[in-house]
């Protein structure tokens, strides 16, 4: 059966697909992997704001028996540095903060050799800060949160360039990030979030988590192949980092998050402009950076690695296209799988 569909995706694509029928069969051949009682996927593809693609394969909780399914919620990882660049914009719109503003204008415990450090280079990855993931000591075992990334990062004196001269992808950047949301605010992270982006979008589902707040509903949980066995590794120390990559969402909340980025209804054309506008290039030739989004010519993306997710969520503004791939295990790394199911579309 696998092989009928595979070979029937493969003659969709030579003669150029045009119907639903060869579409859906291609996107069944491209995540043939995920089907069964394994580690699974959820799949949207969005096409001139209407779903052509909803659909999810394999198991969102292994143990329980739970299928995954498009109301499934993983974890984004670094998807999730989209929306931390939209709560800056957003608080920039009200003017609570500027984007030029020094970092230590809202984090003063930071040491001298981040004076030259402003948002804009955060949002952009050109900063120079020190990774934190890099000088955990060995004393600090305990899960770690946004503050404990700004304790750590007190101790280091030091960048790794001059701010501004180069480009190194840094999750320590977008960590403090979140403490400037909440101190231009006046609300934790979790709460802006819900109440700027979240709830006005219809996003009812999805979520910054902490332990201590409400449970993820309809929770994936996370997977690794170990030793041909798949096992259960939802969990590790920076998970619960929240401005790099701690949000929870679904392909149902993130279609309503897609189409918000077309109009003023939550950022305005201007903010719009500054995230998906090229502010530096990166270590990768063929990849720019702008405010929480990778850009490759026309196409705007962002994936998102942690353990036990893989996550990719890729736009095409220009043909109205949107590709979100979600899966709760260690590998592959599915931006390719975006590229790959989509071509479909982009081809007709």
């Amino acid at each position: 059966m696998r092989a009928s569909v595979t070979l029937l995706a493969s003659a969709a694509l030579v003669a150029g697909c045009t119907t639903s029928a060869e579409r859906i069969a291609h996107v069944d051949a491209v995540m043939e992997r995920y089907a069964g009682t394994v580690p699974g996927a959820s799949v949207l593809v969005l096409h001139d704001g209407q779903p052509a693609i909803r659909r999810a394969w394999g198991m969102s909780d292994l143990e329980s028996g739970m299928q995954a399914a498009p109301s499934t919620n993983y974890r984004l990882a670094s998807v999730s540095k989209q929306f931390t660049a939209a709560a800056i914009l957003l608080l920039a719109e009200d003017g609570r903060l500027e984007i030029e503003d020094p970092v230590r204008t809202w984090l003063p415990s930071l040491p001298e050799a981040t004076a030259p450090v402003t948002i804009h280079h955060v949002l952009s990855h050109t900063s120079g800060l020190v990774d934190y993931e890099d000088v955990i000591p060995e004393s600090m075992t305990w899960q770690l949160r946004d503050a404990d990334v700004l304790r750590l990062l007190e101790s280091q004196d030091r960048t790794y360039f001059a701010p501004g001269s180069d480009y190194r992808y840094s999750n320590s950047g977008y960590a403090l990030l979140a403490l400037i949301v909440e101190r231009a605010s006046g609300q934790d992270f979790p709460t802006f979030l819900r109440e700027r982006i979240f709830l006005p979008l219809g996003m009812a589902n999805t979520l910054a988590y902490v332990r201590e707040g409400p449970p993820v509903p309809n929770r994936a949980w996370g997977y690794s192949l170990v030793d041909g066995a798949w096992q259960r590794t939802d969990q590790s120390q920076t998970s619960a980092v929240l401005g790099d990559g701690g949000i929870y969402s679904s392909i149902e909340d993130l279609a309503r998050w897609d189409a918000a980025l077309y109009d003023d209804r939550l950022l305005s054309r201007t903010s719009r402009a500054l995230a998906f506008t090229p502010a530096t290039a990166t270590d990768d030739p063929t990849v720019e950076y702008g405010y929480g989004w990778r850009i490759t010519g026309q196409r705007l993306w962002h994936s998102g690695e942690t353990m036990g997710f893989r996550n990719v969520l890729v736009r095409w503004p220009e043909q109205r296209l949107t590709v979100i791939v979600l899966t709760n295990r260690n590998d592959p790394e599915p931006y390719r799988m975006a590229l790959d199911i989509a071509e479909p579309w982009l081809r007709d």
